[in-house]
C-alpha cells in the first residue's frame, strides 16, 4: 500500500516551545485531507525532539484520503493562559470533526498544560471573580467514523482528556492519560451519542472519572484498563435535565482501581426518563478503594437531600462476576435504588471483596 509522508515541519511548524505552530498544523492538515491517493494513506509526521505551541484549532473532514495516520513522535502543548480562548470556544483545544480512517499514534506527548484554568476554576475558588467552571478539553474526536488513538501520552489537560462525541467505531488503544489527583473536573476519557468504542491496554489517573460514559452510547467495551487516582469507571449521570436515556450493551472487563474514590459506579437523575440496559462488570481488582460498587437512582445534586420522585432511569441487566480486592471504607457495596422504576435482573457472583 501507498504512503506519503508529510512532515509538518515542511509547513512551517517551529518546534521550539514557543511560536504558535497551529497554522502550520492545519495547513499540513488541508493539504493532506484534500489529496486523494488511491488506496494508499496519508502519514503527517511530528518529529520527535520538538515540542510544537499549538493554540486551538479544529482539524475538519470528511477527507479525500481514506486513511490518515497522524503519527506523533514529538511534544504538542497548550497555551497555559486562558486568555487565549478569548472569542473562542473554551470547551475545545485539538478538534478532529467528520473525519473517517484517522489513526493517531506513536511515542509522543500532549500536554495540555492546565494548571491557568485550574487556578481559576469555580469548584476551588468559588469566590473568585470570573471563575470558570468550562475549560478546554484536550482532544475531541466529533462525527468520526472508523478512527483510533494509540500509544500517545496525554497529561494535563484544563478538562477531559479525550471526548468522543457521535462518533462510531473508535478504538483508544494503549494511552496513558494522567492528571495530579486534586486536578478539578479533569476526566481521563468521556464517551457520548457514540457507538462501537473500545477503550483497552491503557493507564489512566486523574482528578475525576477515569472513563465515564454518557447518554445515547451503545457497546462500549472497556478492558484491560489501569485506573487510579480519580473516580472510578462511571456510566452517567444520566439523565439530569429530564431527557429520555438510551444506553445500552457496555462491557467492563479487567480492570485494576488502585486508590479511586469508586470503582464501577452507575448513576441516574430521579427526573430522567428512558432506559439502561444490559451492563457486565467482570473481573475487577479493587486495592483501597473508598466505593468499589455504586448504584445510584437518586443521584442529585446534594447527595441525600433530593426528595424520591416517582420517575427514574429505567435499569436492567447488571451483572457482576469475579470482583476482589479491598475497601477502604467499611461498605464496599452501595445499591441506592429507586422504589418506583427498580434495577431488574441484577446478578452478583464471585465477588471477594474485604474492607
Amino acid at each position: 500500500m501507498k504512503s506519503e509522508i508529510v512532515d509538518i515541519s515542511d509547513f512551517g511548524a517551529v518546534g521550539d516551545g514557543t511560536a504558535d505552530s497551529s497554522k502550520a498544523f492545519l495547513k499540513a492538515w488541508n493539504f493532506v485531507c484534500s489529496r486523494e491517493i488511491g488506496n494508499g494513506v496519508r502519514v503527517i509526521f511530528v518529529p520527535e525532539n520538538q515540542t510544537f505551541l499549538l493554540h486551538p484549532v479544529t482539524f475538519n473532514g470528511p477527507c479525500k484520503a481514506k486513511e490518515i495516520k497522524f503519527l506523533i513522535m514529538g511534544r504538542i502543548i497548550s497555551p497555559v493562559s486562558p486568555k487565549t480562548w478569548e472569542g473562542l470556544d473554551q470547551a475545545k483545544w485539538l478538534t478532529f470533526y467528520k473525519v473517517s480512517g484517522l489513526k493517531i499514534k506513536d511515542s509522543g506527548e500532549i500536554d495540555g498544560r492546565g494548571w491557568g484554568w485550574w487556578n481559576q476554576s469555580c469548584r476551588d475558588h468559588p469566590r473568585l471573580e470570573g471563575c470558570t467552571s468550562l475549560a478546554p478539553t484536550a482532544m475531541i474526536f466529533e462525527s468520526c467514523k472508523t478512527s483510533s488513538l494509540s500509544q500517545v501520552r496525554l497529561i494535563n489537560s484544563s478538562q477531559t482528556h479525550v471526548l468522543i462525541r457521535g462518533t462510531d467505531g473508535f478504538i483508544v488503544d494503549h494511552v496513558k492519560i494522567t492528571a495530579p489527583e486534586t486536578s478539578p473536573n479533569i476526566d481521563g476519557i468521556h464517551i457520548i451519542s457514540a457507538s462501537n468504542i473500545f477503550i483497552r491496554n491503557s493507564i489512566i489517573g486523574t482528578g475525576d472519572d477515569c472513563v465515564s460514559i454518557g447518554d445515547h452510547t451503545t457497546n462500549i467495551h472497556i478492558s484491560h484498563v489501569k485506573c487510579g487516582p480519580g473516580h472510578g469507571i462511571s456510566i452517567g449521570s444520566l439523565g439530569r435535565s429530564g431527557n429520555v436515556v438510551q444506553v445500552q450493551n457496555t462491557r467492563v472487563n479487567t480492570v485494576t482501581f488502585k486508590g479511586t474514590t469508586n470503582g464501577a459506579r452507575i448513576k441516574t437523575w430521579q427526573v430522567g426518563k428512558g432506559y439502561f440496559r444490559g451492563v457486565m462488570f467482570e473481573n475487577l481488582f479493587f486495592n483501597s478503594v473508598k466505593n468499589p460498587i455504586i448504584i445510584d437512582q437518586n443521584y442529585c445534586n446534594v447527595r441525600g437531600a433530593c426528595k424520591e420522585l416517582e420517575t427514574g432511569v429505567q435499569i436492567r441487566d447488571v451483572v457482576y462476576r469475579n470482583l476482589w480486592g479491598t475497601s477502604s471504607t467499611e461498605v464496599a457495596i452501595t445499591l441506592n435504588c429507586s422504589r418506583s422504576v427498580s434495577v431488574r435482573n441484577q446478578t452478583h457472583s464471585k465477588h471477594n471483596l474485604e474492607a
